[in-house]
């Protein structure tokens, strides 16, 4: 559906409507479209003390065909630039009013080596100078450690720190800016990670925390990263439509073979949404339709036997879920039951299945579809709300076993998605959930997708056990 506000305050007319009358004017969010450049301009760089990532940086920041230039906190860059051979230079703060074309596309500080409280001024001095000097839907990335591994209290303490000033800084920048906290372990791949928070990929996603392990299972750099699924095998249930048919068709078109699973009532909406991934993606016809009611006892083995039959599965995405909304009150025990069974048995018994045959590859991936419900509730949703709480807990508990596989699992949590069924809200309530984030603005399903398909990437082996909200940074379970 049409964000009509948010077409209106951006046209030349309703601009200056929105200015005399102060009206909320939400930026149109820059995301990938064809033909356009992924990443360009300069990225300006700041750091604490002992910054540890220089190296890893700036071999990204190469890859991608950015330029870092140094602020005054990152005396150590312009040394590690011309070690690199790299073009580099100081960073000089845009003036009020300059273009886009004209201001750093991204901020990003390396907090790794900030030990104390007291050196948390560091990224207080380089965000005071710099923030001025982002563009529009630019992004900023600060870089720490996870603080269960620092040696001292208060070097876990200033580490933790660093989430308050990300979150912050997110509702603070406005103009479609991101601001996200990669937490590094030491010896972590940092590329796949990098490549999605500073891509127009990530353009609704923001205010989050995501921890970078090493990994016993590699990250393997794609030989393409416009492709960096390719010839991997996907399932995705719930593909028909909406989100789930928005991550079909963005596995594809990285490369993925994708099998979309939904159930007999939605075998057209399937059949139509498979035929047009065959007709855009470039693995071509390889995708498939399975009908099954991921609810049936048989299902998780019916589901294991086509895999198999295929030659497995290396990407799993829980993405089928039905709400039964009512007061708990009110709530029949069917209603309870039905939206516990669908949104979180079903994810378990289908995953003990392709574990238990190795359907599921060395390796694999498996990415669920949790809810902000799950995380701050909602009222007459105390049955979806449970269930997609409960999916968050399993991704916390099970990630730690399946380590040993060098298989990963994590969440993601949309917040208000641009759907049909978000089409039918009452208005204030579906303006209230436009509203209620840092982008002043619903997501579409393709920002889920994206983060569907980073998560699932081979790139992202030392992510597990997270849970990353495709929100715009919601003001509600924030």
């Amino acid at each position: 559906m049409k964000d009509r506000y948010l077409d209106f305050v951006n046209s030349p007319f309703g601009t200056s409507i929105a200015r005399s009358l102060g009206l909320p004017r939400p930026s149109m969010l820059r995301r990938l479209r064809p033909g356009e450049p992924e990443f360009h301009g300069l990225a300006a760089i700041g750091a604490g003390p002992s910054p540890a990532l220089f190296d890893a940086l700036m071999n990204v920041l190469a890859a991608l065909g950015m330029t870092g230039v140094a602020h005054a906190s990152a005396a150590g860059w312009l040394p590690v630039a011309a070690r690199h051979g790299a073009m580099s230079g100081r960073f000089e703060p845009r003036p009020s009013g300059a273009h886009d074309n004209d201001r750093v596309q991204a901020l990003i500080f390396d907090a790794t080596g900030i030990e104390d409280s007291g050196q948390l001024h560091a990224p207080y001095a380089f965000f005071h100078d710099a923030l001025r000097s982002l563009a529009r839907s630019g992004r900023i990335v600060v870089l720490g450690r996870p603080p269960g591994t620092c040696a001292s209290v208060a070097a876990a303490t200033a580490q933790h720190a660093l989430e308050g000033l990300v979150r912050s800084l997110g509702k603070e920048a406005r103009n479609g800016i991101t601001s996200n906290l990669l937490r590094v372990a030491e010896g972590a791949d940092l590329e796949a990670a990098l490549r999605f928070f500073l891509s127009p990929r990530s353009a609704y996603v923001s205010g989050q925390v995501v921890t970078l392990e090493t990994s016993s299972n590699p990250s393997v750099a794609p030989v393409d990263w416009s492709q960096p699924l390719a010839g991997r095998r996907a399932l995705v249930t719930g593909a028909a439509r909406g989100i789930g048919a928005a991550i079909a068709a963005v596995l594809a078109g990285h490369g993925a073979i994708v099998t979309g699973l939904d159930v007999e009532a939605a075998r057209d909406a399937l059949d139509q949404t498979m035929l047009s991934i065959e007709d855009a993606s470039p693995s071509g016809g390889a995708h498939a339709a399975l009908i099954e009611d991921i609810a049936a006892p048989e299902a998780p083995e019916a589901i294991a036997a086509a895999l198999r039959a295929a030659g497995g599965i290396d990407i799993v995405v829980h993405n089928a879920g039905i709400t039964r909304d009512k007061t708990i009150a009110r709530m029949s025990a069917e209603l309870w039951d039905s939206v516990i069974d669908i949104n979180l048995l079903a994810q378990a018994r289908i995953d003990e299945a392709l574990l238990a045959g190795n359907v599921l590859q060395h390796g694999g991936r498996i990415v669920a579809v949790s809810s902000i419900s799950g995380i701050a509730g909602n009222r007459g949703q105390t049955n979806y709300a449970t269930s997609k709480a409960g999916v968050i807990g399993r991704v916390h508990a099970l990630a730690p076993h399946l380590r040993a596989r060098g298989i990963t699992i994590n969440a993601v949590a949309p917040g208000f998605i641009e759907t049909h069924m978000t089409a039918r809200m009452p208005f204030g309530v579906r303006e209230a959930g436009r509203r209620l984030n840092s982008m002043g603005q619903g997501g579409l399903p393709v920002d889920v997708a994206e983060t569907v398909a980073w998560l699932a990437s081979p790139g992202s082996a030392g992510i597990t056990g997270n849970v990353v909200r495709v929100c715009g940074q919601s003001l509600i379970g924030a």
